[in-house]
């Protein structure tokens, strides 16, 4: 939250069994009146602990007969290469999931008219099964809508109150496995984020707050609850999308276009790249494998790699390290709630990195519960617990590195060119061991690790995504029908921002060709400019950038387009911080709070290492490792050899010796 007079303050308040209410306390825990807020942004978890849990309202799916089972067959893919290891059942169990009559050709041709009474029919046992949610899927309407309509119509006069989504109006486009899929999924959530997000509009019109209630979705802007009731599924990855857009606005404010994310939290690590200022995108993502989502989102790798991990040993006798996690409840075993398994954040009171309390002081940490889960590890693998416990952090590092391997050199992207963001609560501990693994030559630490993906929600716009098939040769492509498509994509872009109350001068559009080799099936999106008077230059860009994402372009080959794409943009306040003075870091004396012998993970022996309150580094201030910064949310480990120095965004800058 920002204040008029440019100061930024932070709240965390302990996750509640009502998200709304921890909201509401949040706020007063800050000291902020609702009546003096302009802005309010929120992530949520919501949708993607539904989908995760499957805590969701009934749900239906109404298809063109025969394609009763497209949902469950899949592409014939697996998770893993486990012959016995299925895929979790669909969303909608079969025995709900009804056909009618009816056929549109590939042309959009009406081939079978819709069955009407057939479809009376089904509802009418959709009815008597007390279906909450239906999703209606027929082939190739995303052509011609006209069946899908009508079977909406038909539901919405045999089922009143029953929420109805067509995939159609979700996702028009071509692969039905897909789109069925993302509808499937968007008809799940609808019924829970509406409601939550009309209960969230109407508790803060309560206590004063009189502007729009904006939700920030996977693609990395805001919507309003609106536009929520009727595209939920495009919340299943909002809070992690916040962490995202977090990171590059910290990298960018401290001079860095290229940079990586990496947000460790209790149970998981988010990581993200952003290459000269743009974040990675991606059309095919899942909560759950097997079930995609093809709203764009905003590209996020997710492992299972956190403070609550547990480290266990394999039946080969390896040490491994999650993803099973302690979670909260018990949580690690050092937190003395009755957990009794190994964790990283265990591993780290054996060494030293953290100290026996946290939160301030709130949490007391047990150091003998600590070595005793350690001791586990140790005794099967013949090792002492603080060689167990540097393992143990060695391979949940070798893990998260190997992460940001595949979201950067997998895709052409060299590691050492960025800088890495390190946030979360339990990121800055790992963060300078992952770049100097990596070869990474920057660290930086925002100035609230653990709240930073909040942070993200203040930094976005509203965002629409709309998407339209576009099947051409992008050598004999009308140009003038082409313009046309995109301007009736745009105008429905505008519409959706004028109901969100956006006026003229804040919309802005941006347009995208997702083009492919001719024979290939997946696309990649080419930015374009309008009028379109030529296309030589988008083929080019795509060569280039399918040289950078697959290592070969094939020039001589030809490119179609494959879809086409309009981003409708309505901008939003944005927090505007002031840099402050710097210190003469010469002049200052840093003060430790206390002294720890800690074990460094390559270490072979103890070193006495300063311990640092955060708050007690004035801007500017330089430090010379090894030594640890606490503060009220996380703890920054700056190991031997590195150098860490507070910048006037009040960042902390890591750097490291045999980079410099």
């Amino acid at each position: 939250m920002q204040r008029p007079n440019g100061e930024i303050i932070t709240a965390k308040y302990p996750t509640q069994s009502d998200p709304i209410e921890g909201v509401l306390a949040g706020m007063r825990q800050a000291g902020v009146d609702w009546a003096d807020v302009e802005f309010f942004s929120h992530g949520t978890t919501i949708a993607t602990n539904a989908l995760i849990t499957r805590n969701f309202p009934r749900i239906a799916l109404v298809t063109t007969e025969g394609f009763r089972d497209v949902i469950e067959i899949r592409r014939g893919d697996r998770e893993s290469w486990d012959p016995y290891q299925e895929v979790a059942k669909p969303f909608v169990q079969r025995r709900h999931r009804l056909t009618v009559r009816e056929r549109i050709g590939y042309d959009g041709s009406v081939i079978e008219p819709l069955d009407e009474e057939q479809a009376r029919e089904v509802a009418r046992i959709l009815k008597r099964r007390n279906a909450e949610t239906v999703a209606v899927c027929f082939i190739n309407s995303f052509t011609n809508p006209v069946h899908e309509n009508r079977m909406a119509e038909i539901l919405a006069e045999e089922l009143p109150g029953v929420a109805i989504t067509t995939s159609s109006d979700v996702l028009p486009e071509i692969f039905e496995y897909e789109r069925f899929s993302t509808t499937v999924a968007n008809a799940a959530l609808v019924p829970i984020i509406g409601p939550y997000a009309r209960t969230l509009e109407g508790r803060l019109a309560d206590e004063g707050y009189r502007h729009d209630v904006l939700l920030l979705h996977s693609g990395g802007g805001v919507m309003t609850p609106k536009m929520a009731e009727r595209y939920g599924a495009r919340l299943a990855a909002s809070g992690i999308a916040a962490g995202a857009i977090a990171s590059r606005h910290i990298a960018q404010t401290c001079g860095y276009a290229n940079s990586i994310g990496f947000d460790m939290g209790g149970t998981s690590t988010d990581v993200s790249l952003t290459d000269n200022g743009k974040l990675g995108t991606t059309n095919m993502w899942s909560v759950q494998f097997g079930y995609p989502i093809c709203f764009p989102s905003i590209e996020v790798l997710t492992i299972g790699a956190g403070g609550g991990s547990i480290a266990w040993i394999d039946e080969a006798g390896s040490l491994r390290n999650g993803p099973q996690s302690a979670g909260s409840d018990p949580g690690p075993a050092c937190y003395g709630t009755g957990g009794v398994l190994p964790t990283n954040t265990d591993a780290n009171l054996v060494l030293g990195t953290i100290g026996k309390k946290l939160a301030g002081g709130v949490k007391e940490l047990h150091e003998s519960l600590a070595w005793t889960a350690v001791a586990t590890i140790a005794e099967p693998l013949g090792l002492d617990v603080e060689t167990a416990a540097q393992s143990i952090i060695k391979v949940a590092n070798a893990n998260m590195a190997d992460a940001i391997r595949l979201i950067s050199i997998r895709k052409g992207h060299d590691p050492r060119e960025f800088a890495l963001v390190g946030f979360g609560g339990a990121g800055p501990l790992h963060a300078a061991y992952l770049a100097q693994d990596l070869g990474i030559p920057t660290v930086i630490i925002p100035p609230h690790p653990g709240v930073t993906s909040a942070m993200g929600c203040m930094l976005v716009d509203i965002q629409h995504d709309l998407s339209r098939m576009y099947l051409a040769d992008a050598s004999q492509v009308d140009l003038e029908h082409l313009t046309n498509c995109f301007k009736e994509l745009q105008e429905e872009g505008r519409k959706r921002l004028a109901a969100e109350h956006v006026d003229e001068s804040d919309m802005i559009f941006e347009y995208f060709l997702d083009m492919r080799y001719l024979g290939q099936w997946r696309a990649i999106a080419v930015p374009v400019t309008m009028p379109i008077n030529s296309l030589d230059d988008v083929i080019a860009k795509f060569h280039a950038t399918h040289l950078k994402e697959h290592n070969f372009a094939a020039e001589d080959t030809g490119v179609e387009i494959y879809r086409i794409l309009v981003r409708a943009i309505g901008l939003t306040p944005r927090i505007e911080a002031q840099p402050a003075p710097l210190i003469d870091p010469d002049t200052f004396t840093p003060v430790p709070t206390e002294t720890r012998h800690v074990l460094f993970p390559d270490a072979s022996e103890r070193v006495l290492t300063p311990v640092y309150e955060r708050s007690d580094l004035p801007h500017g201030a330089r430090l010379t490792g090894p030594c640890i910064i606490d503060q009220l949310d996380s703890t920054t480990v700056v190991p031997p050899g590195a150098t860490a120095r507070v910048d006037e965004w009040d960042n902390i800058i890591l750097t490291f010796n045999d980079n410099n």
